[in-house]
């Protein structure tokens, strides 16, 4: 039994889509439109070579940003309302791109098409009517949640995006995604997500204000203060991290429990025992066994309409990394349960070396919390910067072992810490779903 997630309530526009069946699909623009669109409104460049000059072009576009919100018109929830059709079913063509070798579809490419979606809606919030081209830089800062409640994504029926922008900050928007999939005849629930996109000047330097949000229902009073929360829930739990505070008492415990658990007495007697006689308990395994490593050339075609490589790329690659980890970890088939708190940290520019560092950090019966974290390497500095940590949710076919840091003695306390937050991941998640 998969019972992993319940479909948040959707503003009543996005209600109606999930029992509209087949009708309004036809003519609805496919993921080439959307990203065809994005170009047009930024100005972006189709030739790497041009891409210096259309970016000094962009320079210009400064004296249309708004120097206070309140002097933007506000908009409601549907003027951001958006439908997109990924046609697996009826444009066999574009199959291929999408699957892989279990006959379903690749979910890192569903990060990508999620990723080009969120930035057009939240360009399609702050369209100017008299201007073609937005002088905002719209960049996705934090993917906030993914929660899937179908294991299997089928490649041959129809998918349909749709979308709209569900909070307002001053210069950050919240955008709400659902994906369905055709079946019979109706289009069923896939997926829902919650992705944060911050606007910034033309040069992508400075924050830039953002049209306000106006709901116009107590459903979408609700949403709205659905998102206010979001915010409030993000701050309080970025301000608990383990990087800023001590784990709790009860966390401390977890960690000394492991650790008598892991104490090898056989060759020594209890009152002599040292920090470093350990012995793995069984059907478990050591946290430095269970990691893997990539490594990414970041060439031209992966760049975004500003010239940087594209979020949605990055996600992909983290996420493959994370389903080969899980995939050798349990010994079968995972699948993927949700995505969290992925928080763009900073920019990955073209040709950088991206180095990416896979890890299981916890593991409760089926499932595998993994932990991807991104750098670029500088070949001329010699020095790594983070770029993004990726949190993926996995449930396997079988139960897996128990994933085990070696918390006293060596590399104390970061596998123990890694333990703790990939726990603190996971109970969030579990009460998501």
């Amino acid at each position: 039994a998969y019972r992993l997630c319940i479909m948040r309530k959707l503003p009543s526009v996005l209600a109606r889509t999930l029992t509209s069946g087949i009708n309004g699909s036809s003519g609805l623009p496919d993921m080439l439109e959307v990203r065809s669109k994005l170009r047009d409104i930024v100005g972006a460049s189709t030739n790497w070579r041009d891409h210096v000059q259309a970016m000094q072009e962009r320079k210009a576009l400064r004296t249309l940003l708004a120097k206070r919100q309140e002097d933007l018109p506000p908009r409601r929830m549907k003027d951001s309302y958006l439908e997109v059709i990924l046609p697996l079913g009826s444009q066999p063509q574009i199959r291929e791109k999408y699957l892989n070798v279990h006959n379903s579809v690749r979910f890192g490419r569903i990060l990508e098409d999620l990723d080009s979606l969120g930035v057009l809606i939240c360009y399609t919030h702050t369209k100017q009517e008299m201007q073609p081209r937005s002088p905002l830089s719209i960049v996705t800062a934090l993917v906030d949640k993914i929660n899937l409640c179908q294991k299997i994504i089928l490649p041959d029926c129809d998918i349909k995006f749709t979308g709209n922008v569900s909070w307002v900050g001053k210069t950050s928007m919240e955008v709400k995604m659902h994906m369905l999939q055709l079946h019979d005849g109706d289009y069923s629930p896939v997926l829902d997500a919650t992705f944060v996109m911050v606007a910034r000047d033309p040069e992508n330097k400075r924050p830039a204000f953002v049209n306000p949000l106006i709901p116009e229902s107590p459903e979408e009073e609700e949403i709205f203060k659905q998102g206010e929360l979001n915010k409030l829930k993000r701050i309080d739990f970025s301000t608990a991290s383990l990087l800023k505070m001590a784990p709790t008492a009860e966390e401390r415990n977890i960690v000394h429990d492991i650790f008598l658990n892991t104490l090898d007495t056989r060759q020594e007697g209890e009152g002599t025992v040292s920090f470093q006689s350990r012995k793995l308990p069984p059907n478990s395994v050591w946290m430095e066994d269970a990691k893997l490593k990539g490594l990414q050339i970041c060439h031209p075609e992966e760049r975004n309409i500003f010239n940087r490589i594209f979020g949605g790329f990055l996600m992909r690659k983290a996420f493959e990394l994370g389903w080969a980890i899980a995939c050798s970890y349990g010994g079968s088939r995972p699948f993927i349960v949700s995505v969290d708190d992925i928080m763009f940290q900073k920019p990955v520019e073209v040709g950088s070396l991206l180095l990416l560092s896979g890890q299981v950090c916890y593991t409760e019966k089926n499932y595998i919390q993994i932990r991807v974290h991104s750098e670029v390497y500088n070949a001329n500095t010699r020095e790594h910067h983070t770029t993004n940590v990726f949190h993926f949710t996995f449930i396997s076919e079988n139960e897996v072992p128990q994933v085990v840091p070696k918390t006293y003695g060596g590399k104390y306390p970061i596998k123990s810490m890694l333990y703790l937050d990939g726990k603190r991941h996971f109970t969030a998640v579990m009460k998501e779903i």
